[in-house]
């Protein structure tokens, strides 16, 4: 990797990589309970990185790649829906998923769009960051909002040609890029920067799956992905007693780790959850992934109850969970005042509007109202529970 970017003609002095870079320190600091810690000073330091060290590599993510030449314009579900995503390298070799601004923020997701052709947006990525910390799970790579030059910082410093030819200049003299497919191939497809520079998110990498290898397992939750049709659990009420009898959900703490991640996606309006990732290394008690959540937070006026389905059906919720929401819930710390506070740090503040973040306590409500219906159905001592694990050492500082 330093040969690769080592420029033998320049006059700058060359790059060197840094065992104490934030983003080596954060792989370091991965652990069975997270992502990060709770104390640790590293995720802001590699926020205030990302946001802005210089880039010195773009491309497009693997995932694109394979689909370069493979798209199929005949599938209801796009391969890569419509949304463009670039791996940006910065200066100390730290990289990031850089996410383009789609939609503005004050524009709700048509009703009539279906999850799966919905956009996927930049703010959303953002926000699911600062609420997965403030619920206290961080499972959400740290993401930060940052103006992207995309001449410089993109067109200029990619070594890819076929990125490099979809680049173009609007009549409205902006530079413009657009993802390299089919059914994409066309300018109303591109992203444009005002006039070269364009808002996006950028989520830190996680270490490689050589260095530490990851699973992808299906949501036993997921939705049909087609016009019409319906799965399991949307028509059987007693569809957890079968989840419950299957392997790893029978006998480890994964179904309380679900539960966890559908409120969560409740909270943002996510319908998107197919699939969900573990590092092998933490085995079958280890934490999920929450990644992807850039559809999230597409319709403030909606609440999208079959979300919480995990939760109304299985009717078991971690005991530090529903403590944490039952905080969240009281007027000194109500989650839209949390999040307001939080998301000032962000670079591109307001990164939500005031609906979106008063929709945050209306959901709440909505969790906590189906916990207390749960536990009025099957007592308290089934419904709370501590799981097998063991608890996360420490404790919040609510205060902070």
């Amino acid at each position: 990797m330093y040969k690769e970017h080592l420029n033998l003609t320049s006059l700058d002095p060359p790059l060197q990589l840094r065992v104490n870079a934030s983003w080596v320190q954060f792989h370091l600091g991965i652990n069975r309970h997270g992502l990060y810690s709770r104390s640790s000073p590293m995720v802001s330091q590699l926020l205030h990185d990302m946001q802005h060290f210089p880039t010195i590599s773009a491309d497009y993510s693997q995932d694109e790649k394979a689909l370069l030449g493979a798209c199929d314009c005949t599938q209801i579900v796009k391969p890569s829906g419509v949304h463009l995503k670039l791996v940006l390298r910065f200066s100390d070799f730290g990289k990031a998923m850089f996410k383009p601004m789609r939609q503005q923020r004050d524009e709700e997701t048509p009703a009539d769009f279906f999850y799966f052709i919905d956009f996927q947006r930049h703010n959303a990525e953002i926000a699911a960051f600062h609420l997965d910390r403030i619920l206290d799970f961080r499972r959400v790579p740290p993401t930060v909002g940052r103006l992207v030059n995309v001449t410089k910082e993109i067109l200029e410093v990619t070594k890819n040609e076929i990125l490099q030819s979809v680049f173009f200049v609007s009549p409205a003299s902006n530079v413009c890029f657009f993802a390299k497919c089919p059914y994409m191939c066309k300018t109303e497809y591109a992203v444009c920067g005002d006039p070269h520079l364009l808002e996006g998110s950028l989520s830190a990498f996680l270490p490689s799956l050589n260095l530490a290898p990851r699973l992808s397992v299906p949501n036993p939750w997921i939705r049909s992905y087609s016009l019409a049709g319906k799965e399991e659990w949307e028509i059987n009420p007693l569809y957890c007693d079968t989840v419950k009898d299957i392997y790893p959900y029978n006998s480890s703490s994964r179904l309380l780790n679900i539960v966890d991640m559908a409120i969560f996606d409740f909270l943002i309006g996510n319908m998107d959850r197919h699939h969900y990732e573990m590092f092998t290394k933490f085995g079958d008690d280890g934490f999920l992934i929450h990644l992807d959540n850039a559809r999230g937070f597409g319709r403030h006026s909606h609440d999208e109850i079959s979300i919480l389905s995990p939760l109304s059906q299985c009717c078991v919720i971690k005991k530090k969970t529903h403590l944490h929401l039952q905080l969240l819930a009281q007027a000194d710390y109500r989650l839209s005042d949390v999040m307001r506070e939080s998301l000032l740090d962000d670079q591109l503040t307001p990164v939500l509007t005031e609906p979106h973040l008063l929709a945050l306590d209306r959901r709440l409500q909505i969790v906590l109202k189906a916990v207390e219906g749960c536990i009025e159905a099957h007592g308290e001592d089934n419904v709370i529970t501590s799981g097998p694990g063991k608890p996360d050492s420490g404790h919040p500082n609510w205060t902070s």
